[in-house]
């Protein structure tokens, strides 16, 4: 065995020397290793040749798969990070994606609609996601997993133990800390490549146009009308899209309000908050557990189609789930002409349905 291997040294010293690329000189080692296989298998046994070179050809077809996994791997190593260095024309920024990160959103690259270029593009991703309960949970961990670079999440309330059913993102041992701050935790033991900005208060006028001003995308995951009708006025006068999602007992709700696009606004479909004896709170009309995280993870979907360019996205439809009786629908919405929030601002012509 020793003097194959001195020869394969010698082959790849020669090979060296005489300036032959790397994979002629692997050829070369490869057809020394062929020729011993094959040795093993058609010479007797005990012949001298079998002998000196192991007695066995089991070792050397071994040592030749482990070889070949290891190629393997660094060829689809290197396919992967050719992928994501890729560069479109409407995407010329190179990211750099370190091997860890390669290997994690592999299955990403590999999609055509999304690929490397769709990759970079998460990765550079601002997104603020406005409460890290039900609806945010789900959210914010499968925007983490997906890579999106920066994660901006706010919410002032803590954990409580009526939560745990359902905002998944938070557990037992957290229980009266910040939402932000339990949640910022489960994020960077997700994926420890991306930013996450927690903000332990809530959402109010003062401070919305600035905070909003620092993302590409907003999700609205409230649970209240006054913020999100000041987020909706917010994205809608920076020209940013509001993924906002809803739920009630067994039912939820997601669209996209995109009126610098051609969609509506939030206003444009509910002009007025209802009554509150017609949208019960969950404390109020309780919720069953994995509905947010049906609502929350087609919140996220959206959010990662957007981004990448992927599909087409809820912009002008409203799709509702009923987790009761396993039935979804779409409805179609449109821009309101007489909206004082986006057609103020000159987004939006039509007339509003539902």
């Amino acid at each position: 065995m020793v003097v194959v291997l001195g020869f394969a040294v010698v082959i790849w010293g020669a090979g060296a020397l005489a300036g032959l690329p790397r994979r002629l000189r692997w050829t070369g080692i490869g057809i020394l290793w062929l020729a011993v296989v094959l040795g093993h298998l058609v010479l007797p046994a005990g012949h001298a040749l079998r002998e000196a070179t192991g007695g066995s050809a089991a070792g050397w077809m071994l040592l030749g798969g482990l070889v070949l996994v290891v190629a393997g791997y660094r060829e689809a190593l290197g396919f992967l990070k050719a992928r994501a260095q890729g560069a479109t024309e409407d995407d010329t920024t190179e990211a750099l994606f370190r091997d860890a990160e390669l290997r994690r959103y592999a299955r990403h690259i590999i999609l055509r609609e999304v690929g490397g270029p769709g990759q970079a593009r998460l990765k550079r991703a601002r997104v603020l996601v406005i409460g890290a309960g039900g609806l945010g949970s789900p959210a914010l961990m499968y925007l983490a997993a997906a890579g999106v670079g920066t994660i901006g999440v706010i919410d002032d309330d803590t954990v409580d133990a009526t939560n745990l059913h359902r905002q998944v993102i938070h557990g037992d041992p957290d229980i009266g800390r910040t939402k932000v701050h339990s949640a910022a935790e489960k994020m960077m033991a997700i994926n420890p490549f991306i930013t996450i900005r927690p903000y332990n208060r809530r959402l109010i006028e003062a401070d919305a146009k600035d905070l909003f001003y620092d993302y590409d995308l907003i999700l609205d995951g409230t649970d209240n009308f006054d913020t999100r009708y000041l987020a909706n006025r917010t994205a809608v006068t920076q020209g940013k899209p509001m993924i906002s999602g809803a739920l009630t007992q067994w039912e939820g709700q997601v669209s996209v309000f995109d009126p610098a696009n051609g969609g509506p606004c939030y206003a444009c479909v509910f002009p007025t908050p209802p009554a509150p004896e017609l949208a019960p709170s969950c404390a109020e009309a309780g919720v069953i557990g994995p509905l947010p995280g049906v609502v929350g993870s087609m919140m996220a979907l959206e959010a990662v189609k957007l981004i990448t360019g992927a599909g087409a996205v809820l912009r002008g439809e409203m799709m509702i789930y009923d987790g009761l009786w396993g039935e979804t629908r779409k409805i179609r919405v449109t821009p309101r002409a007489d909206c004082p929030v986006c057609h103020g601002a000159g987004l939006a012509t039509g007339t509003g349905r539902a």
